[in-house]
């Protein structure tokens, strides 16, 4: 006789992924082909981990990214570089881990400080260094790092964290590229959630009609408009928009799609399909990050709770 064992919920295969994945004591790690704690995604999944009750995996993560940080108040990259996109994605932690972890007040003034040295009189985020950007990335990824900063301003009481988020939003949104898709879909929404964290609804709608041209029956959207293969954490990405600019259809159908292409192991790779050129080989720890974020959302929105 043979007894079928019931198949876990996706968003807890996807959880599993996690813990299996992460380095102990440590941080999550880049992708299966790269197993280094990576301390940017470590960072922005600490919100994650909280929000789905996983208080022990948030601490650890956190105290581990608080062993790294550099003198200066910045945090490395895998390559050991600071980067200021890197660096914002670990406030977003510490801003979650606030209250709960010892020595996290200090380390996010100090990253807060640092940030703010990089930011150019026209309103422009600098960063040390590009190099692990490749060609796919650019300039306008920065949109991400500052809800975070203006978050900590908050949460701190310095008006002055606030008011360089609000001036470098002004820089990049008189940029002409910023809203279009026009780029790799997890770039691209990045800043469509950057600019619903800043409370730009109307613009991350105008910049969401030109992505919803592009999702398929299937609820998929492809990595570039010209495109057929998909990029995952684009995708759980433009669900988490779509839930927050209250298009529950389009985001619904996003997360279905995802479920399906969704690894045995729980974790998902870089992109799918003929000629997909995203880490197409590697299981991405960000795809997991976005896909619960999203799931949650999914699960807010029909009344449930985690």
């Amino acid at each position: 006789m043979f007894f079928w064992r019931k198949k876990k919920p996706s968003h807890e295969r996807a959880m599993d992924w996690f813990r299996q994945h992460m380095v102990p004591g440590q941080g999550i790690i880049v992708h299966t082909k790269q197993p280094a704690p990576y301390p940017e995604v470590t960072g922005y999944y600490i919100p994650t981990l909280y929000n789905w009750g996983e208080k022990e995996l948030a601490r650890t993560c956190t105290k581990w990214l608080l062993s790294i940080q550099l003198p200066d108040g910045a945090f490395p990259a895998p390559d050991g570089v600071p980067y200021t996109f890197d660096t914002a994605q670990i406030m977003r932690g510490l801003c979650a881990a606030l209250g709960d972890v010892e020595g996290v007040e200090i380390a996010l003034r100090k990253a807060c400080d640092w940030t703010l040295t990089q930011v150019d009189a026209s309103g422009r985020l600098n960063t040390p260094s590009t190099e692990l950007w490749t060609d796919i990335a650019s300039d306008l990824i920065h949109t991400y790092a500052l809800p975070p900063l203006a978050q900590a301003g908050k949460l701190l009481g310095v008006k002055e964290y606030e008011e360089a988020a609000n001036f470098v939003l002004a820089y990049y949104k008189k940029q002409e590229g910023l809203v279009p898709f026009n780029r790799l879909s997890h770039f691209h929404a990045y800043a469509m959630e950057a600019l619903c964290e800043m409370g730009e609804l109307e613009l991350a709608a105008q910049g969401m009609a030109d992505v919803e041209k592009c999702q398929r029956r299937d609820g998929s959207v492809p990595a570039y408009p010209d495109v057929n293969w998909i990029c995952s954490t684009g995708i759980a990405q433009y669900a988490i928009v779509w839930y927050t600019l209250g298009k529950k259809e389009r985001a619904d159908r996003a997360i279905s799609y995802l479920e399906k292409i969704q690894n045995p192991s729980g974790g998902f790779f870089g992109s799918y399909g003929k000629g997909a050129k995203y880490i197409s080989g590697g299981e991405i720890s960000w795809a997991v990050k976005y896909f619960l974020d999203a799931y949650l959302l999914k699960l807010r929105a029909e009344g449930k709770h985690a």
